[in-house]
């Protein structure tokens, strides 16, 4: 279909799916509760969904490196939002029908978080390859949008269970899948360019021999296990540590998170056409490091608490910085490129919180220790952030 609108048209289209993207990971978690007391769905294989979920936007990840370059970006985006809504109806149309509740929920989990690992492979470059005066910002602002839709996710899906009743949630899922719907058709009108041409592209076998290449992979690894670390667990953290109700726990700790997260990469978008990137990336990697350790260590609850929502600040405005830098330093990566970074991205989103799980198992339950566990994580991105400045100042990354 010929495009019929402008590249501002673009972009809103990106901030959608950005914001689509918060709702595949967040929705499901808000009825986990709800799955195992109403339908009598054993706790572990709840749990487990949340596993399907990363396992399987980890398999698109990996899998769109050998085809995202060589299939249009109109249809991959398409059938990424196809794929999401259709998990949605599935949810709302089919789950509370049959009695094999669990294979239909599993079904449902694989077919969204299929389309969730598309988005984070072809929204950015999509992004990218929009003509902006600045890219940076530009990216900043669609990534804060998965932000926005985090704290979206929550409020309203709570405020809806409350005014229909949790035993309708399933309606609540086909309300979410309309904005895939609406958005994938969005896309079929939009302009698309390419980020390069496939003849003018570095060949992935060259570009993950680059040790900056490496540095940037490494650095999108620890931002993933970082933020998702401390955003998977600040509901739970914020029930322990404040002692408040479950419900107000699942909106405090992951809004707070999730609402610091968003003005970061705003603020981001405003000042990064006059700052040092990798300074500035250098300093929101110290201080997440020093906001785990005041969430773990500080014995004040409401400060604890205040930490988490500072480290959503620092934490978020890593990975879409990293990418805008990466993408800046290999304008001829291709989508295989940003798909690289979100498999090392996701790896992160998956070993941070459950590196924070485990560790505070072993102390019987203590997300304290947990938190001072994933400290690594930013540790290891202050390490990786001072060998690209000092890379950066031999040779040209």
């Amino acid at each position: 279909m010929k495009a019929k609108l402008g590249f501002n048209h673009t972009m809103r289209a990106c901030n959608i799916a950005a914001f689509s993207q918060a709702i595949v990971c967040g929705f499901l978690p808000l009825l986990f509760v709800m799955f195992n007391r109403d339908y009598k769905i054993a706790l572990y294989l709840v749990t487990l969904l949340t596993t399907l979920n990363f396992v399987m936007q980890l398999t698109m990840d990996f899998i769109s490196l050998f085809f995202v370059d060589k299939v249009s970006y109109r249809v991959t985006i398409v059938a990424a939002h196809a794929f999401v809504a259709v998990g949605f109806l599935v949810l709302g149309l089919i789950v509370p029908r049959v009695e094999s509740t669990y294979a239909a929920l599993v079904v449902a989990v694989l077919l969204v978080s299929a389309g969730g690992g598309i988005f984070e492979v072809m929204v950015s470059p999509i992004v990218e390859a929009c003509p902006s005066d600045n890219k940076t910002a530009a990216m900043s602002i669609t990534h804060s949008m998965y932000g926005v839709g985090s704290v979206a996710v929550v409020v309203v899906t709570n405020i809806l269970l409350v005014l229909f009743g949790r035993e309708n949630w399933h309606y609540i899922a086909l309300f979410w899948a309309l904005l895939p719907i609406l958005n994938g058709i969005y896309f079929l009108l939009v302009p698309i360019n390419k980020v390069v041409e496939n003849s003018e592209r570095i060949p992935m076998t060259k570009l993950i021999k680059r040790k900056s290449f490496l540095i940037f992979f490494l650095i999108m690894f620890c931002s993933g296990a970082a933020e998702v670390g401390m955003s998977q667990w600040a509901s739970a953290f914020a029930e322990s540590a404040l002692g408040i109700s479950k419900t107000l726990g699942d909106i405090l700790g992951p809004c707070i998170f999730a609402g610091m997260l968003t003005i970061s990469r705003i603020i981001y978008s405003k000042i990064s056409h006059r700052i040092n990137a990798v300074k500035y990336l250098l300093c929101c990697s110290i201080m997440t490091v020093i906001f785990y350790g005041c969430a773990a260590l500080v014995p004040f609850r409401f400060a604890a608490i205040i930490a988490c929502g500072l480290c959503g600040f620092t934490a978020g405005v890593m990975w879409p910085a990293t990418l805008s830098l990466a993408s800046a330093h290999y304008p001829t990566g291709g989508v295989a490129m940003f798909g690289l970074f979100a498999l090392g991205g996701d790896i992160g989103c998956t070993m941070g919180p459950t590196l924070i799980g485990m560790a505070s198992s072993a102390v019987g339950g203590d997300l304290r220790v947990g938190l001072l566990m994933a400290c690594i994580f930013p540790i290891l991105s202050v390490i990786s952030m001072a060998l690209l400045m000092k890379r950066m100042k031999k040779v040209k990354v």
